[in-house]
């Protein structure tokens, strides 16, 4: 869970909303979400980026499999495998992969960027890095 990364328009909008938090407050330790509090509660769950909000969901998405045809394929996190198995779920009791993320591609690149990903840990620095560029910048004017 450590490493989980999000489209760079993602992490300007965390950067937007939570100047505070990136700027105050230290990342949870290595090992689980740099946004976990102490608690274990995310510290910016209204703003979450996608790849929290589709966590736990059963999820689907298609593959061109070797004949030619389309392979469905499913996954749900072993936390939330409970009730009916995956496979027996309505195609509309899953999260279909590839929509959004399509979505969020071509809004990265209005944004102006290459499909590049940014570490959520690397938030917390580079707004600290930011920031003394910043200040350096401001002190030399």
């Amino acid at each position: 869970m450590d490493e989980l990364t999000v489209f760079e328009i993602e992490a300007e909008h965390i950067r937007r909303r939570h100047r505070a938090l990136l700027r105050a407050e230290a990342p949870h330790p290595a090992g689980k979400c740099a946004f976990l509090d102490a608690s274990g509660a995310c510290r910016i769950y209204p703003d979450r980026p996608y790849v929290c909000r589709t966590q736990g969901l059963p999820l689907r998405w298609l593959e061109e499999a070797e004949d030619g045809g389309v392979l469905e394929l499913r996954d749900i996190c072993p936390l939330n495998d409970v009730g009916d198995p995956i496979e027996q779920l309505a195609a509309d009791a899953c999260w279909t992969i590839g929509p959004a993320e399509a979505e969020l591609a071509r809004l990265q690149s209005l944004f102006g960027s290459a499909m590049n990903r940014v570490r959520l840990r690397e938030l917390f620095a580079s707004s600290s890095s930011r920031r003394l560029e910043t200040d350096t910048t401001l002190k030399e004017e």
